[in-house]
């Protein structure tokens, strides 16, 4: 293993662009601490020390930004709204038809699709940040009063458009940035960036349940940690293996097919949109409660339920709800994204059957068999995962982040994987073991 990294430093090619990389990596980390222009950035070091660990609906979004967000920097809104983008351009493949026939005409097609998404990630920056001025003008950033209301110290409306514009920027450098990493560095930029903001909350969030609950607790929440880490690494590495084998056939004097092969059908096919969704959609009747409450403190019923059961993720119905639409989401993106009817008609016009099956339809109904039994497991894996920092919040305490669990410890698995395996295929074009053995 030392001697592999070893050779990472020793070969000149992947040496300059772990290099690149990292230099990136650092880039993006000093723009989280850049305050945007008109904010008063000691007021808001102070409200955060105030309100540590108290983000609530907003936690989401600054756990993807490195907690950027509530820092109000020029890197506010992270690589949010490029997420959020590039998940609409996908799910508009099943709605427009012109977009699914974008993605079946290769690289100019995909281009086109990327130009899209760089489009919508720029008008969801213009949202986002307008969105997050608003509710910091209101107070309502941090659930404080007094100096948490004065964060902004300009409320002139050419000061508005200046932090809106600053932010957008922000957007639009975070996701060059990125695109950057995937063309000149190693592993997929986007990625590494969402890898980057999470890494950096780990040691305040473990550090905190250290100052709040005492070392012994501290351990545990370690050892407990990389029993997760395990069990997470094990689950994004199983996958049924479906058996394709190629019938021969020959073009002119040459012999094609006759090869076996397989279909891996990953039990988390879905990764961690599906808590993404399912975060998004249970912070709705929380910001809608947010903007509804009136300003002497009193609110109607419904706001008053809302607040009491929607927004901490300490009741049972909030966790019901969340692990149900995790389950259902999880179904929802995996058919989306794998059709065994196009996967079944593909094997079909190269000659390949599963052995047992016929080709066409019979395939398509088998594949369609197979990947809803995988998906069940996955999506119970999924949302007990997502459960993790729930159940800490009640056992550990309300003021203290539970680093392993939910979407952050599958990101960082996620890809620490694929990136480590990017390494070791690089290493071995170059004649070397590898990382991985």
């Amino acid at each position: 293993m030392f001697r592999a990294v070893a050779r990472i430093f020793r070969t000149p090619d992947l040496r300059r662009k772990i290099g690149f990389t990292l230099g990136i990596v650092a880039l993006f980390r000093l723009g989280s601490f850049i305050p945007a222009p008109f904010v008063d950035f000691g007021a808001v070091q102070q409200c955060l020390a105030d309100n540590a660990g108290t983000s609530g609906l907003y936690d989401l979004v600054n756990l993807f930004s490195g907690g950027a967000l509530l820092q109000l920097s020029v890197f506010a809104l992270g690589i949010m709204p490029y997420i959020t983008a590039s998940i609409i351009v996908q799910l508009l493949r099943v709605v427009i038809p012109h977009f699914e026939t974008l993605y079946k005409e290769g690289q100019a097609g995909q281009s086109r699709l990327t130009q899209y998404t760089r489009y919508l990630t720029i008008a969801l920056g213009v949202l986002q940040s307008t969105t997050l001025i608003t509710v910091a003008r209101s107070g309502n950033l941090f659930p404080g009063s007094g100096v948490c209301d004065q964060l902004i110290t300009d409320p002139a409306w050419y000061a508005t458009v200046l932090m809106v514009i600053t932010m957008t920027a922000g957007t639009g450098l975070i996701m060059w940035m990125g695109e950057l990493i995937t063309e000149r560095g190693i592993g997929n930029g986007m990625s590494l960036l969402i890898f980057t903001s999470i890494s950096a909350r780990f040691p305040g969030s473990l550090w905190s349940i250290e100052q709040a609950k005492g070392i012994e607790t501290f351990i545990i929440v370690i050892l407990v940690g990389v029993v997760i880490v395990g069990a997470v690494v094990f689950v994004e590495q199983s996958q049924r293996r479906i058996p394709v084998q190629y019938a021969k056939r020959m073009v002119g004097r040459r012999t094609y097919g006759g090869n076996n092969t397989y279909i891996p059908i990953k039990v988390n096919m879905a990764g961690v949109v599906p808590v993404i969704f399912a975060s998004s959609l249970l912070y709705l009747p929380a910001l809608i409660a947010q903007f509804s409450a009136s300003s002497d403190g009193s609110a109607p019923e419904w706001v008053t339920w809302i607040q009491t059961y929607l927004t901490k993720g300490d009741h049972p119905l909030y966790m019901l709800l969340y692990f149900l639409l995790i389950v259902g989401f999880t179904y929802f993106y995996v058919a989306i994204t794998f059709n065994p009817e196009e996967v079944a008609d593909n094997m079909k016009k190269y000659g390949g059957f599963i052995p047992g099956i016929r080709a066409g339809r019979p395939t398509a109904e088998y594949l369609d068999y197979v990947l809803t039994r995988v998906t069940l497991p996955g999506s119970l894996y999924l949302g007990l995962i997502a459960l993790i920092p729930l159940i800490a919040l009640v056992l550990v305490g309300a003021n203290t982040n539970f680093p392993f669990g939910g979407a952050s410890i599958l990101i960082i698995v996620g890809v620490g994987l694929e990136t480590v395996k990017q390494i070791d295929s690089q290493l071995q074009q170059r004649h070397y073991e590898g990382l991985l053995r």
